[in-house]
């Protein structure tokens, strides 16, 4: 009877693993199948990556400006005009508000800048303001509000 615990491949279609650096008696020792001098015969052979032949690799013939710092504060920014657009007079916005209302997605500091007209009075709570979004939002009649950095314990 033949089940799955039974089953065992056709005779002579499997082939044994070639076990290869076990003494001369096994037929692949000595150089152990890996012919002879050269840098692929030793052990730890193989090239890094990037590596050329000798010549001098793509990564160190271009040149490398600046670079990126980890200190960097990336925010979410927002311009006067979208308020002015999405919300009604007298409305106090903040960062839960604008993600409420699909302004912002990703959840990282709001900056709110002065691009466009302002018409309408707003008390806006954000993480950092332009100059001239402070000045537009304080012409109109509203107010800020600074939400303080988180300090590491």
């Amino acid at each position: 009877m033949i089940g799955l615990h039974n089953l065992k491949p056709a005779k002579g279609s499997r082939h044994r693993r070639k076990i290869i650096g076990r003494g001369e008696g096994s037929g692949h020792g000595g150089s152990a199948t890996r012919g002879s001098k050269g840098q692929k015969a030793r052990s730890g052979d193989g090239k890094m990556t990037g590596f050329e032949g000798g010549q001098i690799p793509l990564i160190r013939r271009i040149p490398k400006r600046g670079f990126t710092s980890r200190n960097k504060v990336q925010y979410n920014v927002i311009n006067v005009e979208t308020l002015n657009a999405a919300f009604e007079s007298g409305a106090q916005i903040n960062p839960e508000m604008l993600k409420e209302n699909g302004i912002i997605s990703r959840r990282l500091p709001v900056k709110i800048l002065g691009d466009g007209k302002l018409e309408k009075a707003f008390t806006v709570t954000a993480d950092a303001f332009s100059k001239s979004a402070e000045e537009k939002i304080k012409k109109a009649g509203g107010s800020i509000q600074k939400i303080q950095p988180q300090t590491k314990k």
